[in-house]
């Protein structure tokens, strides 16, 4: 199957990352969207879009496209795909969705109507009229926007966030994906110092890490499409071998991390060990207003508290102060802060060298880039 269409959705911002991520992983035909990026490829493509996705949510194949506005032709341009290319005749397709500014607009018929196409057209398919769905899970989603109907089927299970080395987290942690992607655009390298004086459970640091040794994110986790009748298992074998000898084991990196919280460092002490990279922390418990520059030049990446769940705003605003005060202009050194407060420069003392548009999670952000 060397013609299989994908769709990842990742978090609004990071299209252009990902559609990078995924040619660097030779993916054909990558297209950038809102909020997702379509390509193509193979089943090796497949697993290793799963194993390197540094930004993207989870990896879809896009089994069809069409335009409805009536439950029939929903039912009708359903029934017509090729579900049976992927699933066989005990496996589980459970359905979910969404719609937005369409003529179909309750989840919950569509839902009914899409499970009940498919199921007509695996009936048709493979002679019986009754599904167990006892094997592997096919999980099929639907999205409809401006009345054009995506259906797809996942191959990633858990969401691609989901490194595998961070069970526990602190109180308000930053997304894996979106630690990553600051690394990235932080033009963080295998031969850099990253310091990060709110490291919480350690997502910044850990993301750093594995991007400068060019750690794929996925190789501590396992997938739903690997239990996959209709995928050869020597593939999976193969990208994961692929990928360990993709790592850059000797650098001269080395990630500092302090926060306020004991807890926190402890925590972040864990998730580096599960992650395989604590040999590259060093961690101290340290106040923001006693940063101390341990090397020539530094990458400085973090996430201060908004003033929204942890802190009030009127000690997230002391906390920028402080940050104004102790990140100061030196040569060979930048600072990339994210945060919700929209008058963070006016507290932090100077303007940024560059803002970038970002959302962790459902919470618009900005990160404040000091290079200059």
């Amino acid at each position: 199957m060397s013609d299989i269409k994908f769709v990842t959705p990742c978090l609004l911002g990071l299209e252009g990352l990902v559609a990078e991520n995924l040619r660097n992983m030779d993916a054909q035909d990558v297209q950038a969207q809102n909020g997702r990026v379509f390509f193509s490829g193979d089943e090796s493509i497949l697993a290793r879009a799963n194993l390197h996705s540094r930004y993207s949510e989870r990896i879809q194949i896009v089994i069809g496209t069409f335009k409805a506005t009536t439950f029939d032709e929903l039912f009708e341009g359903t029934k017509a795909l090729n579900w049976e290319r992927w699933i066989s005749a005990k496996d589980a397709f459970p359905v979910k969705g969404y719609s937005i500014n369409s003529k179909l607009f309750s989840v919950s018929d569509c839902q009914a109507i899409v499970k009940k196409a498919v199921v007509e057209r695996l009936k048709s398919v493979y002679k019986i009229s009754w599904f167990e769905e006892t094997g592997s899970s096919y999980q099929i989603a639907f999205s409809i926007m401006k009345d054009e109907v995506t259906l797809t089927i996942d191959t990633s299970g858990t969401g691609l966030h989901k490194r595998g080395y961070r069970p526990a987290s602190n109180d308000a942690p930053i997304k894996e994906t979106l630690a990553a992607a600051m690394a990235n655009i932080s033009k963080l390298r295998h031969y850099h110092t990253l310091y990060d004086p709110f490291c919480g459970s350690g997502t910044i640091l850990i993301e750093g890490a594995m991007l400068a040794h060019n750690i794929a994110p996925g190789i501590r986790r396992g997938f739903v499409s690997e239990k996959w009748d209709k995928i050869n298992p020597k593939i999976w074998s193969q990208e994961r071998a692929r990928a360990l000898d993709m790592i850059v084991r000797d650098t001269d990196f080395i990630a500092y991390g302090s926060d306020v919280d004991e807890h926190a460092i402890a925590l972040t002490e864990m998730n580096a060990r599960r992650a395989g990279v604590l040999s590259k922390m060093k961690l101290k418990v340290r106040d923001v207003k006693n940063f101390e520059r341990l090397t020539e030049k530094g990458t400085v990446i973090c996430n201060p508290p908004y003033g929204e769940r942890m802190l009030d705003r009127r000690e997230s605003e002391e906390i920028y102060r402080d940050m104004g005060r102790v990140f100061e202009r030196m040569n060979g050194w930048s600072y990339s802060i994210i945060t919700a407060n929209e008058q963070f420069e006016s507290f932090f003392g100077r303007a940024a060298d560059k803002r970038r548009k970002l959302y962790n999670g459902m919470i618009k952000c900005q990160v404040y880039m000091y290079f200059k």
